[in-house]
């Protein structure tokens, strides 16, 4: 399906706006030791920022395995990302589908926490790959004030 500039737009405020919430949750639920919903959340923040990528190229996926290789094929393979990230992402897929879904009995916090502060510095770096490559260029380019990926004006 097309969408138009705005509607795209749109999209990608919305998809980051869920991945900055969700990772918030993710937090929350760590600092109260919630192991499973912390890496469950952590994991669904970045999902929703590769989500919010994949529509710049008015790509999508109703399979969590084909937007991870729809990013890894449009963003990282090309070298517009860092390796290191496809890895992050990878590593909370896994971690969340074992945890979710696999007979784990007992959960480890430390891999927990670091993912997810991995969650974090992926979602930011989602952030800061929209705001210079395409989220709030156009705007910034016709001489009025750029949005941050939160949706908030940058004079």
């Amino acid at each position: 399906m097309s969408r138009s500039p705005e509607q795209l737009r749109a999209l990608v405020r919305y998809r980051l706006d869920q991945a900055v919430e969700t990772l918030r949750e993710a937090n929350l639920l760590l600092d109260q030791n919630a192991w499973r919903g912390a890496q469950n959340r952590a994991y669904y923040a970045m999902l929703y920022a590769v989500l919010a990528l994949l529509a710049t190229r008015q790509l999508d996926s109703s399979k969590h395995s084909g937007a991870l290789g729809l990013f890894d094929r449009e963003f990282v393979k090309p070298g517009l990302l860092p390796r290191a990230l496809s890895r992050s992402l990878r590593l909370a897929f896994n971690r969340r589908q074992s945890w979710d879904y696999g007979e784990v009995a007992e959960l480890d916090p430390e891999e927990i926490t670091e993912t997810v502060a991995g969650a974090k510095v992926f979602v930011q770096a989602i952030e800061e790959f929209l705001r210079e490559s395409w989220f709030g260029k156009e705007e910034n380019e016709n001489g009025g004030s750029q949005e941050t990926p939160g949706g908030k004006a940058r004079t």
